[in-house]
């Protein structure tokens, strides 16, 4: 089969690769009818997580139909159209019972040995998300193997478009859990930093749950000229008011936002200090965004962090976020946990997911769309390839 693998920092490539066969009795095999590229995947990209190896076939948001199914699969059958989410979990671990999908203490026994340490636990496994998360065959790609399909995929109906629905996968599911995180609903007022897919899908969110105001945190002014159209937000780029936190602040009688969203991660653009640290590998992640959330975020609010951090963090001023009283809530999405509401939401037109699209390609052209959404090229927002 035809699968995009990684080679390198900046060197993904289209190649032949052996079809993926049926391993355990609860796997499925997909055909995949559509695959994204999440803002996640650029940090693989630009080789910023250990763990990858050459070959390794990337991509986590991902739909199909099923093919095969192993002999005890009972969740679908072969002709099923599913969305698959990102996370690989058993369903019946300590955590998978508290409905905690991403914490599954079953599918990925691969960190500790990477990280050379004894009875490290990482929580789930992921789909086409480096060694430390399992080493699992990602789905940018014509075929992949499912495990535990009892527990992952979920069935779509007939006549609802792939896209539609193809962001129950992450970014979606990721958006909403952000929203949850934030304990925000009718008449709140919200920042979200990053206007990427995960802000622009947290921003959807927040208004499904009544959210009032939305300030909306970006570098790339196509990207808020699209939020403020599509969601109401209100825009500030960091590139012309370099303290978006204090323009929040005075934006709401100097008190700040009921809370904040983190969906930018450990790539934020730091200080000199930061990316020389950083660089160094004496640091694993730039602190600015989450430094901005604290000094937006008013007395007795929180702090919901889905972007991805990983390591020691500068400056992270704990003492501030102590002062204010302020709460912090993060961590993978529990996709499975949240697939079967969102769902419901975009069949009864309450959500338009597919809107943000910007990118249509096929896989063949996969590494070009990897250099235009990491460089924002052609106003990108988010890329869905075909592999057929």
């Amino acid at each position: 089969m035809k699968a995009l693998t990684w080679q390198g920092s900046h060197d993904v490539r289209v190649e032949t690769v052996p079809d993926p066969t049926i391993r355990d009795a609860e796997d499925i095999l997909l055909r995949v009818t559509a695959t994204a590229i999440c803002g996640s995947d650029l940090h693989l990209y630009r080789g910023k997580v250990p763990g990858m190896k050459d070959g390794d076939i990337l991509g986590h948001e991902f739909m199909g139909v099923v093919e095969e199914v192993g002999p005890g699969v009972s969740r679908v059958k072969k002709g099923d159209r599913v969305v698959i989410p990102f996370t690989i979990s058993c369903g019946d671990c300590f955590f998978c019972q508290k409905s905690l999908y991403a914490a599954c203490e079953t599918t990925n026994p691969s960190r500790g040995a990477i990280l050379n340490k004894k009875d490290v636990h990482s929580g789930a496994g992921l789909f086409g998300y480096t060694h430390l998360y399992g080493g699992y065959a990602g789905g940018q790609a014509e075929f992949v193997r499912v495990p535990k399909a009892n527990v992952g995929p979920l069935v779509i109906p007939e006549g609802v478009a792939d896209e539609e629905v193809l962001f129950l996968s992450d970014i979606l599911p990721t958006g909403y859990q952000a929203v949850l995180n934030a304990a925000v609903g009718e008449g709140s007022t919200l920042a979200i930093f990053g206007a990427g897919p995960v802000g622009l899908m947290s921003a959807a969110c927040a208004r499904l749950l009544g959210v009032e105001r939305i300030f909306m945190v970006d570098q790339h002014q196509y990207r808020l000229d699209f939020a403020k159209e599509t969601y109401g937000v209100e825009p500030i780029n960091f590139d012309v008011d370099d303290d978006p936190a204090q323009v929040i602040v005075e934006r709401t009688n100097h008190r700040g936002v009921d809370a904040s969203i983190e969906a930018v991660g450990f790539e934020a653009k730091g200080s000199v200090v930061e990316t020389t640290l950083t660089n160094l590998k004496l640091e694993g992640s730039s602190g600015k965004a989450l430094r901005q959330c604290i000094a937006a975020t008013r007395r007795g609010g929180v702090v919901s962090v889905p972007g991805v951090y990983a390591g020691f963090i500068h400056a992270f001023l704990f003492g501030d976020a102590f002062e204010k009283g302020l709460t912090f809530r993060m961590g993978q999405t529990h996709t499975q946990q949240h697939m079967p509401a969102l769902l419901d939401f975009i069949l009864d037109g309450k959500l338009a997911p597919n809107v943000i699209i910007s990118h249509r390609m096929a896989l063949a052209e996969a590494a070009e769309a990897y250099k235009i959404f990491d460089k924002a090229e052609d106003d990108c927002r988010k890329v869905v390839l075909r592999p057929h």
